[in-house]
């Protein structure tokens, strides 16, 4: 997937929003300012996402991933050339996501964000 895909898919989940922050960073974010995606942390084609916690270390160990700068405590990876994964894993990865950051949020909140279980079944 090149960038406008991926901004494409990111802002097709539910609630999802586009920003831009620190010098230029293309930032995803659910619920106002709760992030699940950025572009350009480090370099222009990078991407970067928030992981489940058990996960984390396997993501890091694998070709192209990296702890992300400055948001792997909050278990986000990075990898420099998106492009390199199948179309339906990114996707699939960018979506899982955006349902961790909102499974953070009230139950209020939650309603109208959660993906379908038909959608989520393959994350």
């Amino acid at each position: 997937m090149n960038a406008q895909q991926i901004a494409a898919h990111c802002l097709s989940l539910p609630g999802a929003r586009e920003d831009y922050k620190w010098g230029g960073v293309r930032v995803f974010s659910v619920a106002g300012n709760k992030m699940f995606a950025a572009c350009g942390l480090k370099t222009g084609g990078d991407l970067a996402f928030k992981v489940d916690a058990e996960l984390f270390l396997g993501y890091c160990d694998r070709p192209g991933f990296r702890p992300a700068p400055y948001l792997a405590r909050a278990m986000w990876v990075s990898m420099e050339d998106p492009s390199l994964i199948n179309e339906q894993a990114l996707r699939a990865m960018l979506e899982r996501s955006h349902q961790l950051v909102v499974a953070r949020l009230p139950r209020r909140t939650q309603a109208g964000l959660l993906l379908d279980h038909a959608n989520a079944s393959g994350l």
